[in-house]
């Protein structure tokens, strides 16, 4: 405990600590810690899984009092952020209670009144606050700590109008925090308006290149998904996780990857919170080896323990590759992100090659049995079922060479 309390936080949290079995501080909590509790604004680059929760949250269990209003406001891109960080803080404020919670939508908003009336720690996604600012259910009159988790996802969602307008409720003589995996333009132009004299800190990236391998198969459009259930059989895996670009697709992966007998669950934004939320502790606790998700639906999640990534569809926006491949070889654990090219990938996939510092090394396509595959019965060419060309030898410039950046 004296790596952490050297950083000055008090002896409640340390208990709360302690009992976590946290040996020492992250790179991020060792860096910035001590500048918050000393109530400096701050802008940190930090990644999902980084520590920064307890970063921020050192500085509001330190600083808010039990029934004086709400005092600290966490602004998070997601639902499941949202959930994840007051449970957290619920977890560090054991021994110094503070009334935390959640606000998002997707859920009643009734039940949301009641626990605002004794709130001390609002966590919550812009709309929802917004909602409740607009009845004038939430009053931020009384905050002194304003965190923005995952600034760089909130505005990539096209929240930055809606996060302005939540700023402008709090007092001007408040803490402002900012924590973003990268300094974008609506960051530094958030940071510019609306922080003081803000103190830039960095943490190195939370996954270990050097344990990171990233590959890429060349696959015929109707072999894709065949491919993918022949790589779960016979890979060793810990959990995975595979990517789709829509809701529809990853529903689609999901239900088929359940008929050839692979324990895997979907998550999107068209789920239920409730839906959401079981799916998660099904993937936590191991009662499920695979997680189709969409990218929005996997913003914020700290899950631990990934060790494949797959990207069955090649994400549309090329930064949007390297938040995927981070879910895998972090904390020194070894992880491999496996990309499966058809025809309809070649564009998105030159994009993330072309705009990223990544070296992906080409496999030969496995000899491979079809696998079963129920396809809806209004899209007979849905899931990367259609017909194409599989030229297993050469890469979509005609080059039989790995893709290198």
């Amino acid at each position: 405990m004296e790596y952490f309390r050297k950083l000055g936080i008090i002896e409640p949290i340390l208990q709360s600590i302690k009992e976590e079995q946290f040996e020492k501080p992250s790179e991020i909590q060792e860096k910035s810690i001590p500048t918050i509790l000393s109530g400096m604004d701050v802008i940190a680059g930090s990644a999902t899984g980084s520590g920064k929760t307890l970063a921020f949250g050192a500085a509001i269990i330190q600083n808010c009092e039990r029934g004086n209003g709400i005092q600290a406001l966490v602004l998070v891109p997601t639902r499941e952020l949202a959930e994840q960080n007051a449970k957290a803080l619920r977890k560090f404020s054991r021994y110094k209670p503070l009334a935390i919670t959640a606000i998002y939508g997707g859920v009643s908003i009734n039940p949301q009144f009641e626990r605002l009336k004794t709130a001390d720690v609002v966590i919550g996604t812009p709309g929802r606050i917004l909602d409740h600012i607009d009845r004038r259910t939430i009053r931020f009159d009384r905050v002194k700590i304003l965190v923005l988790d995952e600034a760089d996802r909130m505005f990539d969602m096209g929240f930055i109008d809606d996060v302005e307008k939540i700023i402008r409720q709090c007092p001007q003589k408040r803490q402002t925090l900012l924590f973003s995996a990268t300094i974008t333009r609506d960051v530094a132009h958030i940071a510019r308006r609306y922080m003081k004299n803000p103190v830039e800190i960095s943490a190195e990236n939370y996954v270990d290149p050097k344990k990171l391998r990233q590959v890429y198969y060349d696959v015929a459009d109707n072999m894709k998904f065949s491919l993918l259930v022949h790589l779960l059989r016979n890979e060793r895996t810990g959990l995975v996780m595979v990517f789709c670009n829509t809701q529809r697709n990853t529903d689609f992966v999901a239900e088929n990857l359940r008929l050839n007998g692979l324990k895997a669950l979907a998550i999107h934004g068209g789920l239920s919170q409730d839906k959401r939320t079981r799916t998660l502790e099904q993937f936590h606790s191991n009662k499920i080896d695979v997680l189709v998700c969409t990218d929005v639906a996997a913003r914020g999640l700290d899950i631990k323990g990934v060790s494949h990534i797959y990207n069955y569809d090649s994400p549309k926006e090329s930064k949007q590759y390297i938040h995927r491949i981070g879910r895998t070889a972090r904390a020194g654990h070894e992880g491999i992100a496996i990309n499966l090219i058809s025809s309809r990938d070649y564009e998105n996939f030159g994009r993330v090659l072309r705009d990223n510092d990544v070296n992906v090394e080409k496999q030969q396509t496995p000899q491979m049995e079809r696998a079963r595959i129920k396809v809806p019965a209004q899209n007979r060419r849905f899931g990367g079922f259609n017909r194409g060309r599989n030229n297993p030898s050469n890469d979509r410039f005609g080059r039989n060479r790995p893709y290198r950046r």
